[in-house]
C-alpha cells in the first residue's frame, strides 16, 4: 500500500454537507473514510451511499456493536447491505458475539453476493488509561495485559483485526503473530498536534513502527484549514515509518 491508503480519515463531524464536502476533497489522499455514531445519527445511515458517490471507495463504518449474540448478528445482517468496507464490534461482548458477528457478516455477504465487511473488534478506547481502567471499570489486569489478551480473543472468534492504541501494538502483534491480523490504530498525532480526549497516543511513524496496518485520524485532518495539507503531511509521517 502507498502510505495515503493507511489512512482512515474520521468523519467526526454533525454535518452531512460537512462530510460530503471533506470526502470530495480527500478522496485521493486517504485510503478510508471512517462513519461513527455522531454522522450516522446526524443524517442516517444513508450517507454512507452518499459518501461512496462522493468518492470514497472504502468506508469504514464505526458502529462499536456490543450486545447479545443474537441481536449482533441481527444488526451484522442489515449492516453487510450497506456496502460498507468494515465495521466495529466491541471485544468486550464476549467470545459468543464476536463470532455470531463474524459469522454472520460472512454468512450474509454470501447468500447477498457481495463483499463481507472486515470485522475489527474495539479492545479499549483511547480515552482510558491504565487508572481509569482500573478505578472506573474494576478491571486489575494490568493495560498492557488486557488489550493483548482481547486482541487474542478476537482473533480466535475470527475477526479480520482489531481496533487498539498505538501504545499496545507491539504486544498485540505479540500475542497475535499472524501477519494477516490487521490492526487499526486510533490515538494518532502527527508530531505538535495537541492531544484533544486521547490518552494513549503516538505519532504516524511511531505508530506504523510498531505494527499498525492502518491509523484514524479525524480532527488534525478534518479540523484542519487545509485538509488536504494536512492528510500530505500526515502521509509523509506515515511513509517516515
Amino acid at each position: 500500500m502507498e502510505a495515503k491508503d493507511r489512512i482512515i480519515c474520521a468523519l467526526d463531524v454533525d454535518s452531512a454537507y460537512r462530510a460530503l464536502q471533506l470526502t470530495a476533497q480527500l478522496r485521493e489522499h486517504v485510503g478510508v473514510f471512517k462513519v461513527g455514531l455522531e454522522l450516522i445519527n446526524t443524517a442516517g445511515t444513508e450517507i454512507l451511499e452518499k459518501i461512496r458517490e462522493a468518492g470514497a471507495s472504502r468506508i469504514f463504518y464505526d458502529a462499536k456493536l456490543h450486545d447479545i449474540p443474537n441481536t449482533v448478528a441481527g444488526a451484522m445482517r442489515g449492516i453487510v447491505l450497506l456496502g460498507v468496507w468494515s465495521v466495529t464490534v466491541h471485544a468486550t461482548g464476549g467470545r459468543a458475539m464476536l463470532e455470531a458477528a463474524v459469522i454472520t457478516a460472512r454468512k450474509a455477504a454470501a447468500e447477498k453476493r457481495v463483499p463481507a465487511p472486515k470485522v475489527f473488534a474495539v479492545t479499549l478506547l483511547t480515552s482510558i488509561g491504565a487508572d481509569a481502567l482500573r478505578n472506573d471499570m474494576g478491571v486489575d489486569r494490568p493495560l498492557d495485559e488486557y488489550v493483548p489478551f482481547l486482541a487474542l480473543q478476537a482473533y480466535q472468534a475470527g475477526c479480520d483485526g482489531v481496533i487498539a492504541s498505538p501504545m499496545e501494538v507491539a504486544a498485540v502483534r505479540k500475542a497475535v503473530p499472524d501477519p494477516d491480523f490487521l490492526i487499526v490504530t486510533p490515538g494518532v498525532r502527527p508530531a505538535g498536534a495537541e492531544h484533544g480526549d486521547q490518552a494513549r497516543v503516538m505519532t504516524p511513524a511511531e505508530a506504523i513502527r510498531s505494527g499498525a496496518s492502518y491509523l484514524v485520524i479525524g480532527r488534525p485532518i478534518v479540523a484542519s484549514p487545509d485538509p488536504v495539507e494536512a492528510a500530505r503531511r500526515i502521509a509523509d509521517e506515515i511513509g517516515q515509518g
